[in-house]
């Protein structure tokens, strides 16, 4: 069995729109982007995403869309405006687009392993 080779992609997400930065990485996670690719395999590479928090998202979504999560106990639904989680933590919402993009079996949390979201450029904190 050959050994995959997996590459790092730094992605800077300033100016980005958040759909279409998210197919990226979930493209790039997955592995489609390689002649290797099959749909039963892992063979993706790592995403290093920075300026997580200079993501744009256009229409209302900011004020109108909305998280849901459940505990599982009854009455336990949480949900939580977009703005409000974006001030909160920034690559969540990032981390979330991507992986409600990537597949629901058991690579998805592998995939997911490979991905690295930075609100700040590393960069800017050197100088």
């Amino acid at each position: 069995m050959k050994s995959i080779e997996r590459k790092k992609h730094t992605i800077d997400a300033k100016d980005q729109v958040l759909g279409r930065l998210a197919t990226r990485i979930a493209t790039l996670l997955r592995g489609k982007h390689k002649v290797i690719f099959s749909y039963q395999s892992d063979n993706g590479d790592f995403v290093e995403v920075v300026n997580a928090d200079k993501i744009v998202v256009t229409g209302k979504k900011m004020q109108q869309k909305t998280y849901y999560r459940h505990s599982g106990w009854i009455g336990n639904l949480k949900k939580e405006q977009m703005d409000k989680l974006f001030a909160k933590n920034p690559a969540k919402i990032l981390e979330l687009a991507v992986s409600r993009m990537l597949p629901k079996n058991k690579l998805r949390a592998k995939m997911l392993s490979r991905l690295s979201v930075t609100k700040i450029n590393a960069d800017e904190n050197k100088q």
